[in-house]
């Protein structure tokens, strides 16, 4: 223990630690210090008896080591260091500030400046009147035929439009009495932008003739879709329903005193069902308010000859049909 004193007296440490210690526990002032230096200067003297007895070290310039028992414990040594701050604190706090005006840093922009580290590159907001949204286009039902076809040439509302040449929107006399609905366009088709051409529209026009009648000549053609489906497929009832606005807006314009819904797909499509082809022939439909009379497209006919006398069948009714809802016959037909 004397030696051990020795040493923190010799780095100054034993009396600080002990008073300043004893006062940061204890909170009892200066009174427990004195009482507490009386029986550590004993100890002191004590500690210089001892050291004066034993041999000098061989080299006096070799640093004394401490050992960690030695030193004290970590919370008073940073009381003590805390201590000996206060007077370099109070002077620092008493020592007047610079006047940052009188001195300006035109290095350091203002604190409430954020403009320099904007990224020179980024672009500058739009006012509020370039940012207003572009104004909706003009509801389908309310187009004329030219607006109408501009905008069936422009559709993108579904993915059909990726990989179309063209769109088929209709052909024929647009005051018709007849209008014939397909399915959708074919490879033909969709080249040619026209539906019903090639072996198919030869033979739908055989057709007209049996009644009559021709393309163009009170015969108005479209088909539910306007777009070619890739590799012929049916198209998705997604599909279905964004397109058949258009055909809608077809009907509404022409006008006309009968449909005739061409193949199983365009039957199931106007009528919203999922019965076959079979079970529809034969019977008077109706879609937005216009009599529907179904029968086999003519693609099928050409693959299926036997069933063109039921074709034919279907014709008749649709003639019948016709003539009932004010239809002309064809000398008197426009």
């Amino acid at each position: 223990m004397a030696l051990n004193e020795s040493m923190l007296e010799e780095f100054g440490l034993a009396p600080l630690w002990v008073r300043r210690g004893m006062t940061a526990r204890d909170g009892q002032g200066d009174a427990v210090a004195a009482q507490a230096e009386e029986p550590l200067q004993s100890m002191r003297e004590d500690a210089n008896d001892e050291r004066r007895a034993e041999p000098v070290p061989e080299s006096a310039s070799e640093p004394l080591r401490v050992s960690s028992a030695d030193t004290p414990p970590p919370q008073a040594q940073g009381e003590s260091a805390a201590r000996v701050d206060e007077p370099a604190a109070r002077r620092e706090a008493a020592s007047p500030r610079p006047d940052a005006s009188a001195s300006p840093n035109f290095d350091a922009p203002p604190e409430d400046d954020f403009a320099w580290f904007d990224d020179p590159n980024a672009s500058v907001p739009a006012p509020a009147e370039a940012r207003r949204e572009a104004p909706a286009l003009p509801a389908i039902h309310t187009l004329d035929w030219d607006a109408l076809a501009e905008r069936v040439a422009g559709c993108e509302a579904c993915r059909l439009c990726e990989k179309r040449t063209n769109t088929v929107f209709g052909v024929g006399d647009r005051e018709a009495d007849w209008m014939l609905i397909g399915e959708a366009p074919g490879e033909n088709e969709d080249r040619q932008g026209e539906p019903f051409v090639g072996q198919a529209g030869k033979l739908l026009d055989n057709m007209l003739r049996s009644l009559a009648l021709a393309r163009g000549t009170n015969v108005y053609i479209a088909n539910v879709i306007k777009c070619r489906p890739p590799g012929n497929r049916n198209p998705q009832p997604d599909e279905v329903a964004r397109c058949e606005p258009y055909l809608q807006r077809q009907v509404s314009l022409v006008k006309p005193k009968l449909i005739v819904a061409l193949g199983r797909f365009a039957a199931q499509s106007l009528l919203k069902t999922e019965d076959s082809i079979s079970s529809l022939r034969g019977r008077v439909h109706t879609y937005e308010g216009v009599p529907v009379i179904v029968t086999y497209h003519p693609a099928y006919l050409l693959r299926s000859l036997p069933d063109k006398a039921k074709a034919w069948a279907d014709l008749c009714l649709a003639r019948a049909t016709w003539l009932a809802n004010g239809g002309a016959p064809s000398n008197e037909s426009k």
